[in-house]
């Protein structure tokens, strides 16, 4: 939440220039700036003090008589100007004597994005006292203003603003606008960077909401440690939790956030995060912790740690750790999901030594892994290995149409819950080594590509020892054919680009190795023009077969967009594959006599306007059928209105349907904005998964937002499946007062993560003045 008060007129009226946002810590050892010596890349803040007052003036007037030493009076159209700042008027006298500016008549004061009118205006020039007199301001780029009964000057650096109002709803009429901020007043310290208001009170319909005797807020962008808006959210499976953060801005290289946390079912809990930005290390650390959760009887937390650095020498260290207290965090607090497999969490350590040897680029490498698996009553998680330790060795290059590189590494793999014999899956050690040579042959329009790789591998598993040694040969040739021609009532550029992949790999008997990491790779337009159809290191697959391929783009030829692409693609055998996969993607499957693979289909489309369409299909000629399918068709005729469809089958396992939308459904108008002789605009947003095979909704988006004008109201449920039979429920409920904050639960990640071409129905609009915001802001996204 950003809220930008009144304090922004008198900070600019106190002639501070626009000061840079800073998003991060900044790290001990950063470069000065120095102003002369190199071009900028961006707009530079306009100078302050004594380098302020030695701009030119310039002063423009119908009339204007001066008396040396004494007076300057000018009338009539006044425009007085220097550097950034305009001040119009009907009339402005300057004495000398007193250094006493004063202008009258319909004063307007102009800086940057923002204008400043009232009747009266007085400034005794050289120390910046004076006074300005009822007045109004416009800050163009947030669509917001207010006015106040009086702003002092009490020196270039301190101003004082009385009886302030702020808003960016309409404020023409006798009726209170939608929302207002309303200060008794507003003091700016340029020097000390702080701003107080005192007697703050925000009100919305008529109703107050938020008040406070007094706050402090930075003058800039730069950090400031103190309390931030609280936010609420409620799900079904720990009520309502209200959180009050509060920012720690404890020197510019570290900060931290503490929150303290209500939640009505489960009690009390504090969220923590600590960030740094050292000269060579970053890093930030995370912790959530409920001392005793009313529910389960006991203390839960999370941990999260990520780090990164490096040293004088150009070694890189890293650590990446995600642990929780139990199994069930995932399900309870789905929204403080700490890994994007929220069931597997990773605790990995890194040493990374990039050097070159001659021509080639090398790396060394030390690395271990562990997991952490959060298993479920009513379906199970197969663990991954882990590795402690991953060590190894790169090194590749390319010398003219050479290219080369290779891999040595050994791994210890265990389980963590030791070995596994019941499951075949035991633990063990493995030495691998990985190589490929290959030389290109390249034209405009073709390529011929002949390639030499070896995969050998070396086992041990109690007192069990196993090797293998793996040759594969593979010519990858193809062409790109262009031509000139016309459809679709427009010129275009149409390709054709045939493509063959001919591997030759050797039988090796693999069934009675260990398997650690190979799993078959998704039969894909990219997997297909591979020579190995698993991957990871322990299975390679026999083969002798060639796959062709051709895919045809049409493209504009004025605006270079894609408008039609289409493509094949088949793999022919010409012998049995001995080498294959379990149609769960496991290896060690039966063998495969059949001469043509699946055929691979794709077709996508932006003919028709306002839509899109693509689809990509694998056909089985075993079957004369396919046996898994992705149709989507996408419908956006204009900003803020999208609706998509897509279908998804794979034979035996699934078959879903989604549906996404975003689409004004009540007084908006054809380009999607609100429609001014309306109060509001309705939009509906949402996503729905269905399982046509579970007859269900697995995960589901709804939501309502409502466009006043100066404000937006969001209402939104996300539903996520965390079971057969178990789904948690979300409520957001969100006001956003344009030009100002955003307060309550936020849905908008939630919407742009889950709705295809969601669009917010106001663009993200910067501060272009110097004054901060209350609150302060974390540095964080």
């Amino acid at each position: 939440m950003r809220i930008t008060p009144l304090a922004v007129a008198a900070g600019l009226l106190a002639g501070a220039g626009v000061a840079r946002a800073q998003s991060a810590p900044t790290p001990p050892d950063a470069p000065a700036s120095a102003p002369g010596l190199q071009p900028s890349r961006s707009l530079q803040p306009l100078p302050r003090g004594e380098a302020a007052r030695q701009l030119p003036i310039v002063l423009q007037a119908d009339r204007i008589r001066s008396q040396p030493d004494l007076e300057t009076v000018a009338e009539g159209r006044v425009e007085f100007r220097r550097g950034g700042t305009v001040i119009k008027a009907g009339r402005l006298a300057y004495d000398v004597a007193q250094d006493l500016a004063s202008a009258t008549g319909g004063v307007s004061v102009s800086r940057g994005a923002a204008l400043y009118t009232g009747p009266e205006l007085q400034l005794h020039v050289q120390r910046f006292e004076g006074f300005f007199l009822e007045p109004r301001f416009e800050f163009f780029q947030l669509g917001a203003g207010g006015h106040a009964d009086r702003i002092d000057f009490l020196d270039s650096a301190r101003s004082r603003a009385t009886h302030a109002e702020y808003t960016s709803c309409p404020r023409d009429g006798p009726e209170e606008p939608a929302w207002i901020l309303r200060t008794d007043s507003v003091s700016l310290d340029l020097e000390r960077n702080e701003g107080v208001a005192e007697g703050a009170v925000l009100r919305f319909l008529g109703t107050p909401i938020l008040a406070l005797p007094a706050l402090s807020f930075p003058l800039s962008d730069a950090r400031k440690s103190g309390w931030l808006p609280p936010s609420i959210n409620t799900d079904n499976r720990s009520g309502i939790e209200l959180a009050v953060p509060w920012y720690w801005n404890i020197a510019p290289q570290r900060d931290a956030t503490l929150t303290p946390r209500l939640i009505t079912r489960r009690g009390l809990g504090l969220d923590s995060e600590f960030r740094y930005l050292e000269a060579r290390d970053e890093g930030a650390v995370n912790l959530d912790w409920l001392p005793k959760d009313r529910l389960t009887g006991s203390s839960r937390e999370a941990l999260q740690w990520s780090h990164l650095g490096r040293l004088t020498t150009g070694t890189r260290y890293s650590t990446e750790l995600v642990r929780v207290s139990d199994d069930e965090w995932w399900k309870d607090f789905p929204s403080a999901g700490r890994s994007l497999t929220p069931r597997l969490l990773a605790a990995r350590a890194a040493v990374e030594h990039p050097f070159l040897a001659g021509p080639a680029d090398g790396l060394f490498y030390a690395r271990a892994l562990k997991w952490q698996v959060l298993q479920a009553s009513e379906e199970t998680v197969t663990s991954p290995y882990e590795r402690t330790p991953q060590v190894g060795l790169r090194m590749g290059g390319q010398r003219g149409a050479w290219q080369y590189d290779a891999e040595a590494e050994y791994n210890r793999f265990t389980l963590p819950g030791g070995v596994d014999a019941r499951a075949g899956r035991p633990e063990g050690e493995r030495l691998h080594l990985l190589g490929h040579v290959s030389h290109a042959w390249r034209q405009p329009g073709s390529w011929f590509v002949p390639r030499l790789s070896l995969n050998a591998a070396a086992y041990r598993q109690a007192e069990v020892q196993a090797r293998r040694v793996i040759p594969t040969i593979s010519i990858d040739a193809g062409l790109e054919l262009e031509r000139r021609t016309q459809a679709f009532g427009r010129e275009l550029q149409q390709t054709l680009e045939p493509r063959l992949l001919y591997v030759r790999t050797p039988y090796r008997a693999q069934s009675q190795l260990p398997n650690y990491d190979a799993a078959a790779k998704d039969f894909n337009f990219v997997s297909i023009y591979t020579d190995n159809q698993f991957s990871g290191v322990d299975r390679v697959n026999d083969a002798n077969q060639l796959t062709a391929g051709v895919t045809t783009r049409f493209v504009d030829a004025r605006s270079g967009a894609e408008v039609l692409r289409l493509g094949l693609v088949q793999r022919v055998l010409f012998q049995p594959q001995r080498v294959t996969a379990q149609p769960d993607g496991t290896p060690d499957g039966e063998p495969l006599e059949q001469r043509l693979s699946d055929a691979l289909l794709l077709g996508s489309t932006s003919v028709f306007p306002a839509w899109t369409l693509d689809a990509a299909v694998q056909y089985s000629p075993d079957i004369q059928r396919s046996v898994r399918a992705i149709v989507g068709a996408r419908y956006s005729p204009g900003p803020l209105r999208t609706v998509s469809a897509t279908y998804r089958t794979a034979r035996g396992l699934n078959e879903q349907v989604e549906l996404g939308w975003q689409w004004p459904v009540y007084g908006a108008t054809r380009a999607g904005q609100r429609d001014a002789s309306c109060k509001g605009a309705w939009y509906s947003v949402g996503r729905v998964n269905y399982s046509l095979k579970d007859s269900r909704v697995t995960d589901s988006v709804l939501g309502l937002e409502y466009d006043a004008g100066c404000w937006i109201g969001r209402f939104v449920a996300e539903r996520l499946s965390t079971g057969r039979s178990e789904a948690t429920t979300r409520l957001m409920l969100q006001l956003e007062l344009v030009g100002l904050s955003r307060i309550g639960s936020n849905p908008l990640k939630v919407l742009k993560e889950n709705i295809p071409g969601y669009r917010l129905l106001r663009e993200e609009r910067g501060v272009a003045s110097p004054a901060g915001a209350w609150p302060p802001a974390p540095v964080y996204d």
